[in-house]
């Protein structure tokens, strides 16, 4: 009896073993089963176009990838690659800020507040950004000094029109401006996505307005509001090339300064390409990370409801309680 306890403990991993190592086999059998003719025909026509287009990519000269190679790092690629992030991260600043302001104006319920938030984001978004660019450029054909004055008063501040919008000034109003138009409506929405009855709690606890704003309303609203606001400032990056009809020397209009010397243009635009996938895929993840903290709370809640579900379909359950039969 032990001899054959012993033999049978032994043999019980080598079984084991072998059903683990079928594990894999059957799966993968199942994948290939699950698919059918035409997923295979597509896969295949998208390994075959991609295989194609790298071969093509690699082997044609007129890329000419040894001067994209020269041009990555040079000086003035890199402080126009130092500009267009300077330019992304002021404009971006503006159009978050004054698109919250713009939300809370909208959703105040004070009219002419409402009225002026909702004809800001109308025009804004109404009328194209490359001629908003344009138009700023060009505003000292509409006023020649730009003052500040006090009604009635005297002038804090005057300057000749010319001086004031530079092409740097004229990029960050274009941009910011622009931005906080779309970003308006993502506050809003976001915090509109907020159940009423989180307000009402909030309200009923004795919090002020401004109170169950920040520690209520905005904290739970984050979650929608992350990922559109994420996608306006990496669309900010790349609308940022825009500028370069201002002459202002970002990363595309230092890479236009070389090739019209060079005339060595798919270069240049290959290397203007690489930077703008480089430092998108970086606020890419950046953005993934900032979801996850501000998801904390729906992950915590819903492990809590699965380990509670768990629980309830234990048999360690606590018997109900009988009830009493009536006394007749």
């Amino acid at each position: 009896m032990v001899g054959r306890s012993m033999e049978l403990r032994s043999e019980t991993p080598a079984s084991g073993a072998s059903s683990n190592a079928g594990v894999v086999p059957g799966r993968l059998a199942r994948f290939v089963r699950s698919q059918s003719p035409l997923h295979w025909l597509l896969s295949l026509i998208v390994l075959v176009v991609a295989i194609e287009l790298i071969r093509s990519v690699s082997t044609n000269e007129n890329f000419e990838w040894g001067v994209v190679g020269d041009y990555l790092f040079s000086h003035s690629i890199l402080m126009g690659l130092l500009r267009t992030l300077e330019l992304t991260v002021i404009a971006e600043f503006v159009g978050y800020v004054l698109g919250a302001l713009l939300a809370i104006m909208r959703l105040s319920g004070a009219p002419l507040a409402v009225a002026a938030s909702w004809f800001y984001v109308w025009f804004f978004r109404g009328t194209p950004l490359l001629v908003q660019l344009i138009f700023w450029y060009n505003l000292g054909a509409l006023y020649r000094h730009i003052s500040l004055n006090i009604p009635f008063g005297p002038a804090l501040f005057s300057a000749d029109a010319n001086s004031v919008i530079t092409p740097f000034t004229a990029a960050i109003l274009g941009l910011g401006l622009n931005s906080a138009a779309y970003m308006a409506e993502i506050f809003r929405s976001g915090i509109q996505s907020i159940h009423h009855g989180q307000s009402e709690a909030a309200l009923a606890l004795g919090m002020s307005r401004k109170q169950m704003l920040r520690h209520v309303i905005m904290p739970q609203a984050m979650r929608v509001i992350i990922p559109p606001a994420s996608n306006e400032l990496i669309g900010m990056l790349k609308y940022s090339a825009l500028v370069s009809v201002l002459a202002y020397q970002d990363l595309l209009y230092s890479a236009q300064i070389i090739y019209n010397r060079t005339y060595q243009t798919i270069p240049l635009l290959i290397v203007v390409s690489i930077w703008y996938i480089v430092v998108t895929t970086v606020l890419t993840i950046g953005q993934s990370y900032v979801e996850r903290h501000f998801s904390r709370g729906i992950r915590q809640s819903r492990q809590r409801r699965s380990v509670s579900r768990g629980a309830g379909t234990s048999t360690d359950r606590p018997a109900a309680p009988a009830t009493a039969a009536p006394i007749t």
